[in-house]
């Protein structure tokens, strides 16, 4: 890349041996159905989720929505984490195109909502009240220190589901950290929901894209809705051909990230002027705050970082940073963050 970038890992390019295979791409028109490399990629994504069919979107929040239209109907509540990504970053997609009513629920430090809340939220038959019809998850849990939630916590979501016959759709942009942080494989969490969408241009270096899976009819309306959205592409095998290698290969490299995320966190918490709790990295994610003693807002602080060492940083909030590593970000950067923090801070 041309910047120490770590903002996010939707910065990451993509590989070297992606941008190959995106060159030798054999490719159709998928509208038609008739793209070999997106269905090949729409396959192995299914295989690796546990599930019959997927569906090549293009983007995780296309997914996300896609996935909330096909499982409600206009006047449907969907619960969700009031720091989910879907309730917080999406502008508001199910509600405004779909006529869905988002319900937040409080969640705890690792992003879970709490099952007997989950349970007393959901609406009877009275037609003062909208439906309940979906519950939406989160993994890894991207507003709560990128926490992997263990498989146990969607088996007990699965049984509170079933008993009142709702649906449960998986933000799983980033599932297979959570996998990896958790040494399970990502089919053993999407066991116990009806879709899930995980994002190939974070961690997984691909340029652009996502895939939401389920079973086969649930796919099959989810086509509609794609195509309703403007999501049908045409020769898009040159896109699903680093999205192939992105589940692959990248995914069974995303240790390496954490491993990198652990020791950034190690670092900042040996500057001062910086609060972080090492604990809480679980995946590729490290957020931190300015001690109260700090004059500087986060954006200043990152503003100085650029110009002493053009390394990138994220905000999140006023006094609340992120950094996320990725397959670009090596430990050498890391270590010239931490050093550069400390010059800023002296």
């Amino acid at each position: 890349m041309d910047s120490v970038d770590f903002r996010s890992d939707t910065v990451t390019w993509p590989t070297p041996k992606m941008r190959e295979a995106m060159a030798k791409a054999q490719v159709g028109d998928d509208v038609y159905g008739e793209d070999p490399t997106v269905k090949a990629l729409e396959q192995l994504a299914a295989d690796k989720l546990g599930k019959a069919a997927g569906l090549f979107v293009a983007s995780g929040t296309q997914g996300n929505l896609i996935a909330a239209l096909t499982h409600t109907n206009r006047g449907d509540e969907i619960i969700m984490g009031c720091d989910a990504h879907t309730f917080c970053w999406e502008a508001g997609g199910a509600a405004v195109l779909g006529g869905v009513t988002p319900l937040p629920l409080p969640t705890d430090s690792l992003g879970r909502m709490n099952l007997a809340q989950i349970e007393a939220s959901i609406r009877g038959d009275d037609p003062h009240w909208p439906h309940s019809r979906l519950i939406t998850v989160e993994n890894s849990s991207g507003g709560n220190n990128g926490a992997a939630i263990p498989a146990n916590y969607f088996a007990a979501i699965r049984q509170l589901s079933d008993r009142h016959q709702l649906r449960v759709h998986l933000d799983g942009a980033r599932l297979f950290n959570a996998a990896t942080a958790l040494s399970v494989e990502a089919k053993e969490i999407a066991q116990h929901v009806d879709s899930a969408s995980i994002c190939l241009s974070k961690g997984l270096c691909a340029p652009v894209g996502s895939v939401l899976v389920g079973d086969r009819s649930f796919i099959h309306q989810a086509r509609r809705y794609r195509k309703l959205l403007g999501g049908g592409m045409r020769q898009a095998g040159v896109l699903a051909a680093a999205g192939l290698i992105a589940l692959e290969t990248m995914s069974q490299r995303l240790g390496e990230d954490h491993l990198k995320a652990q020791r950034l966190a190690q670092g900042i918490a040996t500057v001062s002027g910086l609060v972080i709790d090492p604990s809480v990295v679980q995946t590729n994610m490290v957020f931190f705050t300015l001690a109260d003693t700090v004059p500087l807002t986060a954006q200043e602080l990152v503003n100085k970082v650029w110009q002493t060492a053009e390394i990138k940083l994220g905000t999140y909030g006023d006094r609340k940073l992120r950094a996320v590593t990725h397959y670009w970000i090596q430990p050498d950067h890391v270590d010239a963050l931490v050093n550069t923090l400390k010059a800023v801070l002296k």
